[in-house]
Parts: C-alpha cells; sequence; structure tokens
C-alpha cells in the first residue's frame, strides 16, 4: 500500500499539481499586498480619505456602545459588524487574480498554438479508367495499361 502511493505521489502530474497549488498560495498573497498596500490607498485617497479597511456596519452594538472610530475598536467592543469595506477588498483581490490567470492562459496559448501547416502536395492520383492509386507523375497505368 505504500509503495502504491509513493507511485501515485511520485507522478508527474502530481507534483505538477502540488507546484502549482504553493505557488498560487505564495500569487494570491502577493495580490492581496498589492491590492491592500498599493492599490487602495489611492482609491481611498480619491474618495476622500477613507479607509477601506474600516469600512462597515454595525448591527449590534457591543459591551461599549458606539459609535466606534475603527473596525478593530467595534470588534474589541463585541459589536456585531458587517464588514463590507473588506469585502470590497477581497473581491478587488479576486478580480485582480482572475485577469492576471487569464493574460497568464492567454500567452500560455498563444505559445501551444501551431501554425497550420500548408497542405501537402498530393503525391498520388486515381486512374481514370480502373481508378487504382498510381503515382502522380505516371503517364500510363501500371494496372489497366491506359494512357494517362
Amino acid at each position: 500500500m505504500i509503495k502504491e502511493f509513493r507511485e501515485f505521489a511520485m507522478r508527474g502530474n502530481v507534483l505538477d499539481m502540488a507546484v502549482g497549488i504553493i505557488l498560487g498560495a505564495a500569487f494570491g498573497t502577493i495580490i492581496s499586498s498589492l491590492v491592500a498596500d498599493v492599490i487602495m490607498p489611492p482609491v481611498g485617497m480619491l474618495l476622500g480619505n477613507v479607509d477601506f479597511t474600516d469600512l462597515y456596519m454595525v448591527l449590534q452594538p457591543g459591551a461599549a456602545p458606539g459609535p466606534y472610530d475603527s473596525l478593530e475598536l467595534a470588534k474589541e467592543a463585541g459589536a456585531v459588524t458587517v464588514n463590507y469595506g473588506l469585502f470590497l477588498n477581497t473581491i478587488i483581490n479576486f478580480l485582480i487574480v482572475a485577469f492576471a490567470m487569464f493574460m497568464l492562459i492567454r500567452s500560455v496559448n498563444r505559445l501551444q498554438r501551431e501554425e497550420e501547416a500548408p497542405a501537402a502536395e498530393p503525391t498520388s492520383k486515381d486512374c481514370p479508367h480502373c481508378f487504382t492509386e498510381i503515382p502522380i507523375k505516371a503517364t500510363r497505368c501500371p494496372h489497366c495499361t491506359s494512357d494517362l
């Protein structure tokens, strides 16, 4: 059983899949940082110094009554919140990852496309009298001996 598992685990496609998952997780972390640290601060500035991570709605106040200055303070107080700012960040993360994957797959597909080879010139033809296949340069059919 261990031998079978080792054979299964050492197949090329299983290892390729494992490498892909690890790289995908690392890529997701990079994109999360890109969105949170590079893209969202300027977008927030353009929208009037809004920090998207602090966009939330209090459904039920916590032990300390609101209003809360940040999501962290609301969570510390035990308030029940809907964190739509974090949701917006997650949607933007997804869109960037999806677009990057689309561009990657598109470029791989472009590289893998093979140019259609021109049709090869025929090397044989059919005799019009006996319908036997003969070489294209033949002037007389070797089967029925008719002139072509």
